[in-house]
């Protein structure tokens, strides 16, 4: 076993970055100097925590421009669309930040003559995030901040995709005034890294991958009682409704397809139209996506679709669409309009397909590329039924003007958020979960901090 990560880059197939694995005893250090600093750091008044972790995303923000360059380099997002993840990032760290008085707040039971009675929310301790590749800032930002707010330490180990996003927390966290040890990360083989999340003296886990790799982490966990929190992917669908607006759905929806060239665990990988409005959507949907994308070299500022993270993933979407093809499956997307899609490369054009049905792999299994099959459906009914044909549920949306109704297609729907009119994002406010193997837990909201925190009862008898 290679003692090197090595991030290969899929702009042109070189090193960008070469480090050193961290050891079985960097981990056994680093977890012990967490513990040694969050002993410390649950002391320090929740106010200064939270004026601390604010001046850090202060400090992101002016680094916005770097940050694009890097991750188009790491990832293979187009540099023009790197300041939005920061953007995102600050909006989702500064909510989170500012409710943590009233998430963490202590909850007082009724009065009761002679005794002070509360429930308090208390630090777990040492928290593992293991965080991905594709949006590595937004992903990991969701459990980094509510957990070093709520008086935890915690470890990173971040994609060997993306090691530069690490490295960059742990900068920005040391020159916001971060006491030494709060945060660290470390570079990790997947040996280690299930060493760390095994480790006895680590409170939480929180993973976001693969469904496979989401059971090596309860594997590596096993032996403890502890909670993990575990955002495993999705095939999100979306209806659009007879009563729809046609051009604001086809507009989101070819957005929430090929953003961020399709690797989105919340980007839209199936669509269901109603049958008086298929023909029109379709056609409306191909143009515009004709139109839209310029795929190239993400370092170019008039490139806005980047080749996906490596050949190996291009290679599984095109098998995808091949075996569709096969099926009996039709492809809408002329290719050779995207003169840098190649065959053996990572770049690779966005393809719409009709005539898909569920026996197809690109209907049911997750895609992470540019891809999105449409499928006619004749009603409510149907929709549902297809949208619930999935072994996951992260998001799901709607497109109807029908408010009422689309609350009454929510409540059949299995998924852990339902969208009306929109796709593809995340409010801070509401509760990021999922339910089958999209995994467990919840992360953003006042919610997310229950998993950063534990309970204590406080029973007081103030009058003997």
């Amino acid at each position: 076993m290679s003692d090197l990560l090595q991030c290969i880059s899929p702009v042109d197939g070189s090193i960008y970055v070469e480090r050193p694995l961290a050891s079985a005893v960097d981990v056994d250090r680093a977890v012990e100097k967490a513990v040694r600093a969050q002993k410390k750091w649950l002391h320090i008044p929740l106010a200064e925590r939270q004026q601390l972790i604010h001046c850090a995303i202060d400090i992101f923000a002016s680094q916005a421009d770097d940050i694009a360059a890097e991750l188009s380099w790491q990832m293979g997002r187009p540099i023009s669309q790197g300041p939005g993840e920061i953007t995102g990032l600050e909006e989702r760290a500064r909510y989170m930040i500012d409710i943590a008085a009233d998430a963490l707040a202590n909850y007082r039971p009724a009065k009761k003559a002679g005794f002070e009675l509360y429930i308090a929310r208390e630090p777990i301790g040492v928290v593992a995030i293991i965080a991905p590749w594709n949006y590595p800032y937004l992903t990991a930002v969701n459990s980094i901040v509510p957990a070093l707010v709520a008086g935890n330490a915690v470890v990173l180990k971040h994609a060997s995709q993306t090691p530069l996003c690490a490295e960059r927390f742990a900068s920005v966290f040391a020159e916001a005034g971060l006491p030494d040890g709060v945060f660290q990360y470390l570079h990790l083989s997947h040996q280690n890294a299930e060493r760390l999340m095994g480790d006895p003296r680590v409170g939480f886990v929180n993973f976001t991958g693969s469904v496979a790799a989401g059971h090596k982490v309860q594997r590596a966990i096993s032996e403890k009682f502890i909670a993990a929190g575990l955002e495993l992917g999705g095939k999100d669908p979306a209806y659009v409704r007879e009563d729809a607006d046609l051009d604001h759905a086809v507009e989101n929806l070819v957005d929430g397809a090929f953003y961020n060239s399709g690797q989105s665990c919340c980007g839209i990988e199936r669509i269901y139209v109603h049958e008086s409005l298929y023909k029109v959507f379709v056609e409306r949907f191909v143009a515009l996506t004709q139109d839209s994308y310029v795929l190239g070299n993400p370092t170019d500022p008039a490139t806005n679709l980047g080749p996906l993270v490596n050949i190996r993933a291009a290679e599984f979407v095109r098998g995808q669409i091949s075996e569709a093809l096969e099926a009996g499956a039709s492809a809408l997307i002329d290719e050779t309009l995207f003169a840098a899609s190649k065959q053996g490369t990572p770049y690779l054009a966005p393809q719409v397909l009709v005539n898909v049905n569920h026996s197809m792999r690109v209907m049911t299994e997750e895609s992470f590329g540019p891809v999105v099959g449409i499928m006619s459906v004749s009603s409510d009914k149907e929709a549902i039924t297809l949208m619930n044909d999935s072994e996951f549920g992260l998001c799901a949306s709607v497109w109807t003007r029908d408010s009422e109704a689309a609350k009454t297609i929510g409540e059949s729907v299995e998924t852990g958020t339902f969208f009306m009119n929109r796709c593809d994002y995340l409010d801070p406010a509401l509760a990021w979960t999922g339910l089958k193997d999209t995994g467990r837990g919840c992360s953003l909201s006042l919610y997310g901090y229950q998993a950063m925190t534990r309970l204590k009862s406080y029973h007081l008898r103030t009058q003997i």
